[in-house]
């Protein structure tokens, strides 16, 4: 035991410092002050009183300190070798440029909700977006070659959920590609060109048919001999191939809605499981590995989607710009509801004729009103909780909007509704919707029912 630990053999520290004698003498064998090893020797009096001064001598130089810096002629001197000592920022020195943070920013930090509702909410995309099988379809829609546009689409009834300081524009159009997207920039048709720098909010919901999936059920369903085992597989690396393109095309989706609308948060959606995670047996030609294989490819197409989405909104952040980019994950939307369930909220296969066999309609795989609904709850919720970091708007475009200029912006400017009657825009915007019309309809004509895809 040490002293420490109350051995009694060990010598203990006098209590008067009169017992050890004069300041001078050696102290005699036997007494308290007898060394114990260099690491274990005793504080004697003298060390005390060498403590002390040294106390008493720090307080006059941080006195003389004190006094000093008040003296011009020696301050600045005094001033560098503080700093110098401590490292510090000296206070003769000019401060740090102020930080961004510091300064009036021109961002303003906003909540998730009121970042995607000031402004009008533009709604882009495919079948899956226009509401293509979820029936009543608004007027002129519901035609070959048409968008198939549903008051049940997720995007009017996100529009009836909200309240927006603009207005809904739903251009979502079945059918359509991402590569239709970046093609038909500069015409009436286009939709983004519906996307203006007012815009709080942009859903979009692309991809299903750059990818081919409506002929890739086709050539599942209907082959031929029907007992063909490797039909859907066989399709694995033009699947991949066409997923590979995409991820390019989406970039470029993105980036031309950036451009547009830099301070909208643009929500991307991706796809639902079309079959159930376990499927119980056949559906109609499709055997279980069949649906398995279908679910991985939406899988997998949802992952691509997805990391296109973090790399763009990853881009945005690290160079504090505003606005967002975020994926609205939809693939287990209809859990529980596939295609092969009873109370499905998919549309399954279409039934020809009898004698006519299987046919892959346009609305084939497609939600149904229901499904429609709960893909709107994804979205709602991703509008409200935001993505998982802040969310800012440009101080300048706050101060700009209003009322008239959101009127105004609505369907952008090649929008027929914004040109004058009688210009020379208006004559080129009329022959350029006959001529998208001749083009959808000899489209439909060509491909058929079966791939008039998303």
């Amino acid at each position: 035991m040490s002293a420490r630990d109350g051995d009694p053999r060990e010598p203990q520290d006098p209590q008067d410092p009169q017992e050890q004698g004069s300041e001078g003498e050696s102290p005699s064998p036997g007494t308290g002050a007898t060394a114990i090893g260099k690491k274990g020797k005793k504080k004697s009096p003298k060390r005390r009183r060498r403590a002390r001064v040294t106390l008493v001598t720090a307080a006059v130089l941080v006195f003389a300190l004190m006094i000093t810096l008040a003296v011009p002629t020696s301050r600045d001197a005094l001033l560098r070798l503080w700093c110098d000592t401590t490292g510090g920022v000296c206070p003769a020195e000019p401060l740090p440029p102020i930080t961004e943070e510091e300064e009036e920013d021109w961002r303003v930090q906003m909540e998730p909700e009121e970042a995607a509702l000031w402004g009008n909410y533009v709604a882009l995309g495919d079948s899956y977006s226009s509401g293509d099988g979820a029936g009543d379809y608004e007027e002129g829609t519901a035609e070959p070659g048409e968008c198939w546009r549903s008051e049940h689409a997720y995007a009017n009834l996100i529009e009836q959920e909200f309240s927006f300081e603009g207005a809904l524009g739903f251009y979502a159009c079945s059918g359509h590609k991402g590569s239709d997207m970046l093609s038909q920039i500069g015409t009436p048709e286009s939709q983004l060109e519906r996307v203006t720098e007012h815009t709080s909010l942009v859903t979009v919901g692309i991809g299903g048919n750059d990818l081919g999936f409506i002929p890739v059920l086709r050539t599942c369903i209907v082959r031929m001999p029907l007992l063909e085992r490797t039909a859907c597989t066989d399709q694995e690396d033009e699947v991949d191939e066409k997923m590979d393109t995409f991820e390019e095309t989406l970039t470029k989706v993105l980036t031309d809605i950036r451009d547009r609308a830099p301070d909208a948060r643009v929500l991307v959606l991706g796809y639902p499981r079309l079959f159930p995670e376990e499927p119980p047996g056949m559906y109609y030609t499709l055997s279980q590995g069949d649906q398995l294989w279908l679910n991985t490819v939406a899988q997998r197409f949802n992952d691509r989607i997805r990391d296109t989405v973090y790399q763009v909104d990853g881009d945005i952040y690290g160079t504090r710009q505003v606005g967002s980019v975020e994926f609205v994950n939809v693939f287990t939307a209809l859990k529980g509801y596939e295609v092969s369930e009873d109370d499905s909220w998919l549309n399954g296969i279409v039934l020809g004729q009898l004698g006519e066999g299987l046919r892959v309609d346009r609305a084939s795989f497609h939600p149904t009103a229901q499904g429609q609904r709960s893909i709107a709850e994804r979205v709602r919720l991703q509008i409200e909780e935001g993505p998982e970091r802040v969310l800012f708007t440009s101080r300048e475009t706050l101060e700009r909007v209003d009322a008239d200029v959101l009127h105004t912006e609505l369907g952008g400017p090649l929008d027929p509704a914004n040109v004058v009657p009688g210009t020379e825009s208006d004559g080129d915007s009329a022959d350029d919707e006959n001529d998208g019309e001749d083009a959808d309809e000899g489209d439909d004509e060509d491909e058929g029912t079966a791939d008039a895809g998303s």
